[in-house]
């Protein structure tokens, strides 16, 4: 079968000739990707994520756990002694804590609560439950990981003794504030807070350039610290190290505080400020994920979904029988590649018994035949094009099996 050829625009460049024509396209191109686009970025960069090895995930991790904390630091010194009025100095200490994001996004790194919107791909069921589970409890180890040795840097550094330990005080403040948060606040503090971070990961999915990612984040990130919301990661900065100097005693008489006010400054007051933080977190950063995957992607993935997932089928047609499900061909060929990819033993039947495990299906014999011989030519030519995952699936998992 003849094979349709995509020439881009950088390929026009090279040809002779072509090169006006090239400057042109690249002309009347928009300056960033459209929603459409990003939520197949967005969903694309999942499906990486989750299939990182271990150890890949657990470095990336550490980096963006450090990588935040360095965020921390930069906006506890910024707001120290600033003599600005409040919103100022909130809007100052978001604006360079606006460094930790951009490091994650420019430099590379796992973040957990970026990852949050994995969900949109484990909706699409091109990640599985486990494998969403396993990159985001790695990745929120490894950045506690990440975030404890910068902790480590600083407190040994002792930068904190700046502008005679007035740095270290606000440190103290700080971490002092957070642990003293009733469990209701910091739920709904984390929620519109990783609103606000994953907003901010998915505009990066429509920037073409470094720039352009790094405008995408100001914003965002800058609201969520000047609105004093709580982020799960940046808080294993903030709380160990508030920890740590609350043993200091030039740090205590610096903040002008007694003992007793710190008395929730220890590993309890620590989890009991990361439990909510952590569930509003993943709460509002899914929602961010859920949203545009069904706004954009619910119809487009909505046969493998169903094929995929069975309890699910008594909600998409419940009074209809199974061939009425399916209303075409392609529908139909997607549904059956769906469940192929994700259910081994569906697999095997299909490959032994491809009459049995297609009875429950509307398809015509040639397209039958084609799933029974594995006619990927002939399938590719009905279903048109296929996103990555699938394409690949196709020309490898499908040679694999007794085609």
């Amino acid at each position: 079968m003849a094979q349709s050829r995509v020439t881009t625009v950088p390929q026009l460049a090279e040809l002779p000739g072509i090169e006006p024509l090239a400057e042109k396209l690249d002309k009347i191109m928009p300056d960033c990707h459209q929603p459409a686009k990003m939520v197949h970025k967005m969903e694309s960069s999942g499906v990486t994520k989750a299939t990182r090895d271990t150890f890949s995930m657990v470095l990336l991790g550490i980096l963006a756990g450090f990588f935040i904390g360095l965020g921390a630091v930069f906006c506890t010194l910024v707001t120290t002694n600033s003599g600005l009025a409040f919103g100022l100095a909130k809007l100052l200490g978001g604006l360079v804590f606006c460094l930790g994001l951009i490091l994650v996004v420019v430099a590379g790194a796992e973040l957990f609560t970026g990852n949050c919107l994995m969900v949109a791909p484990w909706m699409s069921t091109r990640i599985s439950k486990s494998q969403l589970l396993r990159n985001l409890g790695i990745v929120y180890a490894s950045n506690l990981a990440g975030s404890l040795i910068l902790v480590a840097l600083v407190f040994y550094a002792q930068s904190w003794a700046l502008n005679g330990y007035a740095l270290g005080a606000n440190a103290l403040m700080i971490a002092n504030a957070k642990v003293n948060l009733a469990f209701v606040p910091a739920l709904f503090r984390g929620i519109l807070c990783n609103i606000l971070v994953c907003l901010a990961v998915w505009l990066c999915f429509a920037a073409r350039s470094v720039t352009g990612k790094i405008l995408a984040i100001l914003f965002p990130i800058t609201a969520f610290v000047a609105c004093g919301f709580e982020h799960s990661i940046a808080n294993m900065y903030f709380i160990p190290m508030g920890i740590v100097l609350a043993g200091q005693v030039e740090v205590i008489q610096a903040a002008g505080v007694a003992t007793g006010q710190l008395a929730s400054l220890n590993t309890l007051g620590f989890l009991h400020n990361l439990v909510p933080v952590t569930i509003g977190n993943i709460i509002g950063g899914s929602a961010v994920g859920a949203v545009y995957w069904l706004v954009f992607l619910r119809k487009e993935r909505a046969a493998e979904v169903v094929a995929s997932r069975r309890w699910l089928r008594r909600f998409a047609a419940p009074a209809q029988p199974a061939e009425a499900r399916i209303p075409d061909l392609e529908t139909a060929l997607l549904s059956v590649l769906a469940k192929a990819r994700d259910d081994t033993a569906f697999l095997a039947q299909l490959s032994q018994d491809p009459e049995q495990a297609l009875a429950g299906y509307h398809l015509p014999d040639r397209a039958r035949a084609a799933l029974a011989s594995g006619d990927i030519s002939w399938l590719e030519s009905r279903i048109g094009t296929l996103d990555e995952p699938l394409r690949t699936w196709l020309t490898s998992r499908l040679s694999q099996e007794k085609w």
